[in-house]
């Protein structure tokens, strides 16, 4: 099984290596090769884990007696790294389709070649991090996603462009600070730089690691308050956004703040207060932030910031000894990235499509691009919560959680009561706009819509079958 897991580290990167110094014809194909290889080596990992359920940690680069990286196979990093992979396949097929000069929003002609370079290190630096079994290796992985984004963000060049990318490395280089922090202290503490050394560590040693665990999570899942970066670096191309900035970099940060609970042992209550209450306070605040919106992709991003909010919601009520919260956290890293992936996907497609990314221009989808149209109602009624879709079945896991520790700690009760309130209020928003948009006659932009390439076709539909099957395969493993 280490061998699968350093196969989706390795090959990506591999992939990414080569990818600059291959012709644009070439690149595409080859860049699809090796991150379906990862796939690969994922789903095989998934499988042979699958058989004994047995998690193990294996050292991988020990210097006198120290050990700097290893790699931890259990449930969580052999399901989140599950979804790296497959989503991160994906993406680089549905790119194959979307980096072209056909691309009616933006039209590309160059940087093919570097796109894929640093999609592909993104992938394989995203395994690396999700099978660290130190601090250390999860630093330095943490480090390279954010280079990723710095330049993908940046990637058209304009000045915008370059704001947005500067903007957004700054603050979540300023977060890092909090698990540089953590990291020193842990290892001057103990001696070592294992995860599982957070267990070694004093109740007030504890607290102050996990608050510097807490700020570079936030950053990097863009919670209040380091949250502005997500909602400017919409500017990147639409893939980026989709993989980048809905399934996998913004999930680091809550993957650190679940990886350390988990091997931290008993972790101070008073973390769990701290981050319950920020969640729902970040919640509350992407949900305001859906009205002014008439950008589809910031619609999107002030959406993944609220739905965020559940997992730290979810993860820090599992401090309270609640494994159906912890559970439901995992879940919803699995499920959201799924939904919120095939979200802006789809608005990639219209955009490709129509040249527009407006809500208020886009009317008649599902009549003129019905792929498109079956995508969007997939993703709305996954990320909302309504059943079938997955995110009901994570979502329901976070509340009941919520509603059991509410019983004996009232602040969570009251917080998990406006958590109900917003996803109400998020289901009634964006369905809303799903009227709008999918059903009807077209609008002009609609109707003069050219059609979409087939490899968007295949990953959508991909991907809305994945919003009605994944939360099975989730609960398979931790059940």
């Amino acid at each position: 099984m280490v061998w699968y897991a350093l196969g989706s580290i390795l090959l990506p990167m591999v992939g990414g290596a080569l990818a600059p110094f291959l012709p644009e014809r070439s690149v595409k194909k080859v860049s699809q090769f090796f991150s379906f290889l990862a796939f690969l080596c994922g789903l095989l990992l998934l499988v042979a884990f699958a058989a004994n359920r047995t998690g193990f940690t294996q050292n991988l680069l020990t210097i006198s007696g120290i050990n700097f990286y290893g790699v931890t196979i259990d449930t969580l990093s052999v399901l989140v790294n599950f979804m790296v992979v497959f989503i991160g396949w994906l993406i680089c097929t549905y790119s194959a389709g979307y980096m072209n000069a056909g691309n009616r929003e933006h039209p590309i002609t160059e940087g093919v070649p570097r796109f894929y370079a640093l999609m592909q290190l993104f992938i394989g630096s995203m395994s690396g991090l999700v099978f660290s079994s130190t601090l250390l290796g999860l630093l330095v992985f943490f480090e390279i996603t954010g280079l990723c984004s710095w330049s993908l963000i940046g990637f058209y060049g304009d000045q915008q462009s370059r704001k947005s990318a500067l903007w957004a490395i700054i603050l979540t280089h300023c977060a890092a600070l909090g698990l540089y922090l953590t990291t020193a202290y842990v290892f001057l503490s103990t001696g070592s730089f294992s995860v599982s050394a957070l267990g070694q560590l004093t109740e007030t040693g504890k607290i102050l690691a996990f608050v510097g665990i807490l700020i570079a999570s936030w950053g990097k899942s863009a919670q209040l308050p380091l949250h502005s970066w997500l909602p400017r670096a919409m500017v990147a191309p639409t893939p980026v956004s989709a993989y980048l900035h809905a399934a996998s970099m913004v999930k680091v940060g809550v993957y650190i703040f679940a990886r350390t609970v988990l091997e931290a042992g008993t972790v101070p209550q008073v973390i769990g207060e701290i981050g319950a209450v920020m969640a729902v306070v970040t919640m509350v605040y992407g949900f305001v932030m859906y009205f002014p919106q008439d950008d589809m992709k910031r619609l999107l991003a002030y959406s993944t910031i609220a739905q965020l909010s559940y997992m730290f919601l979810a993860i820090s009520m599992s401090v309270y000894g609640s494994k159906l919260a912890f559970n439901g956290g995992v879940a919803h890293i699995f499920n959201h990235a799924f939904a919120k992936g095939l979200f802006f996907l789809v608005a990639g497609a219209l955009a490709y499509t129509t040249g527009t990314r407006r809500l208020s221009m886009l009317r008649g989808i599902l009549n003129k691009l019905p792929v498109v149209g079956l995508g969007y109602i997939a993703a709305a009624m996954a990320i909302t919560g309504v059943p079938p879709f997955n995110g009901f079945f994570s979502k329901f896991m976070i509340i009941l959680a919520g509603f059991e520790i509410g019983r004996y700690h009232p602040l969570i009760l009251v917080l998990v009561i406006v958590t109900v309130i917003e996803s109400v209020g998020s289901f009634i928003w964006i369905l809303k706009w799903m009227g709008t948009n999918v059903l009807g006659t077209p609008s002009d932009v609609v109707a003069s819509a050219v059609a979409p390439p087939l490899a968007i076709k295949f990953v959508l539909t991909v991907l809305i079958l994945m919003t009605l099957i994944s939360q099975y395969l989730v609960f398979l493993f931790l059940s």
